[in-house]
């Protein structure tokens, strides 16, 4: 990098602080700072959601496996995401909304307790909030890992600047501030990701030209869709996974579906960043594709080999604009988990833990909803610098199987909770469900992983959790119902169509469930 890079760097870094700063006038109380009033438009709305979803990861971690392995990275990755989000955009993103215009929460685990119990509820929060540490931890170890490569400098320093920069901007704005510097980031994306690929095109004539290149010895492989670890059981275990992880099990993209206005705006922000997940995503992998031919990964995994890339072919200025698209990915995603998980603990723990929690005004909960925020990064940061101990390995273990494979115990009974084919399923099913879903998670990570030849594959590593919540989950449900009138209620004013009068429409009644909510939520 030179002095024309690092001014583009820097200059980026001020407008998110200058976008952050601008957004804090909109900010007046907790449902602003958390679903921006219900007032997000669904254009933003989708394009935010699609940028909450990427980080440095995907320039480091799933780099290494284009590098490897060639385009099963997009076969495995982003594909299957955006044909869950796709699926999402009916079943899910219209009910999440009406969590919010309808039964008027702010998190969006909020609702769990009249759908459960207060038990269930913080149970799926407190380990939800944990789960989220390590994973933002992993995105912060992306960036810093991606920055040393450019600048030199230390892995801690790089975690402490992009820590410190989303830090003031996510704390000041709320969810307004995310979205609006997501957008921004995603053209900065555009932009680098089309200045990348055409370089590398380019250079490809070198190389027998596009259609010739894949007769490449470097390349030999590369062409085919599922191969090495990412094979078709991997495949359809990582879409069941994605369809609950992406349409809400991992909070942050749950509120970009309740800032909508609503339901049908909700189920149009999903299908364009589903979309935007299938087609974008093929602009940034090529180049990776065809990295084997232009650089050789100085690393065993092949995580550095985008940014190798990135050095050789682009002049300076170009450079710095990739490196802010890194930058851009990873604030994205992070800043948006920081929000999610302030307002579970905002909304969802601390009046359960804190009895003056639950008198707090509208600017003690502001107040304490930035704190919150605060203290989620500064725990990330720290778990950041673990990763690549021997308790946490490499980055794309920590992304793939720790996330992936913790997800669906926390995911299943909140999102299943939401459609009416499950409501039979109540508190017990959710326990056990969650429960049982993260022993078997440690169990085949651990002991059985150490005591079978070879280990536990991988795809097996992350199904199996998911697969045991879910059959627990129904199997439980059928065996001792909890559909409760209260609980049924609830679940025809998620699920009834329409918005305003509808809603009106489909009454709540009274009981021992909604005392505890506004006992909880009372501020």
């Amino acid at each position: 990098m030179n002095g024309l890079d690092w001014a583009v760097l820097i200059g980026y870094f001020a407008v998110m602080v200058a976008i952050g700063v601008w957004s804090h006038k909109r900010i007046d109380n907790v449902s602003d700072f958390f679903t921006a009033g219900g007032k997000m438009p669904w254009w933003l709305s989708g394009i935010s959601h699609h940028m909450s979803g990427y980080s440095a990861v995907m320039f480091t971690g799933y780099a290494g496996i284009a590098y490897t392995y060639g385009v099963t990275s997009f076969v495995t990755w982003s594909f299957p995401i955006a044909l869950g989000i796709a699926i999402g955009s009916k079943l899910f993103a219209p009910r999440i909304n009406r969590l919010r215009s309808r039964l008027h929460v702010a998190s969006p685990l909020e609702y769990l307790k009249n759908r459960y119990d207060l038990k269930t509820q913080q149970a799926l929060a407190w380990s939800g909030m944990l789960l989220k540490i390590v994973d933002v931890g992993a995105k912060w170890a992306a960036i810093a890992t991606l920055l040393s490569v450019f600048t030199g400098i230390s892995l801690n320093q790089g975690i402490l600047i992009t820590g410190a920069i989303t830090a003031i901007y996510c704390t000041i704005g709320g969810l307004w501030a995310d979205a609006l510097t997501e957008l921004g980031q995603f053209i900065i994306q555009l932009l680098a990701g089309i200045a990348m690929f055409v370089a590398v095109f380019v250079r490809l004539d070198d190389h027998g030209g596009f259609f010739g290149v894949w007769d490449s010895p470097e390349l030999q492989g590369h062409e085919k869709p599922l191969v090495g670890p990412y094979g078709t059981v991997f495949l359809l275990a990582f879409l069941f996974i994605k369809l609950f992880e992406y349409n809400g099990g991992m909070l942050n993209q749950a509120q970009r579906y309740m800032a909508t206005p609503n339901a049908k705006e909700a189920e149009r922000s999903a299908r364009l960043s589903a979309i935007l997940w299938l087609v974008w995503p093929l602009v940034l992998f090529f180049p990776m594709w065809m990295s084997p031919l232009l650089v050789e990964s100085q690393k065993q995994d092949g995580s550095d080999s985008y940014a190798l890339m990135t050095e050789q072919l682009l002049p300076h200025g170009l450079l710095g604009l990739v490196i802010v698209g890194f930058f851009s990915h990873t604030m994205a995603m992070c800043s948006s988990d920081a929000n999610a998980i302030a307002a579970v603990f905002t909304r969802d723990c601390a009046p359960v833990i804190w009895a003056r929690a639950r008198t707090w005004n509208q600017s003690q909960g502001l107040r304490v909803a930035r704190i919150a925020t605060v203290v989620f990064l500064g725990l990330s940061m720290a778990a950041a610098t673990q990763v690549n101990s021997p308790a946490f390995k490499d980055i794309i273990t920590v992304v793939i199987k720790w996330v992936a494979g913790l997800m669906g115990p926390m995911a299943i009974p909140m999102m299943l909770g939401l459609l009416r084919a499950f409501r039979r399923s109540g508190p017990t099913a959710a326990l056990v469900s969650w429960s049982m879903g993260l022993l078997a998670f440690w169990l085949v990570n651990y002991p059985i992983h150490w005591n079978v030849e070879g280990g536990v594959p991988l795809q097996y590593q992350v199904s199996i959790p998911l697969a045991v919540s879910l059959v627990l989950y129904i199997l439980v449900g059928y065996i001792k119902p909890e559909d409760t009138p209260e609980r049924l209620a609830l679940i025809e004013k998620i699920n009834t169509d329409g918005d305003g009068a509808a809603a009106a429409a489909v009454p709540t009644p009274p009981g021992p469930a909604d005392d505890a909510v506004r006992t909880s939520l009372r501020e």
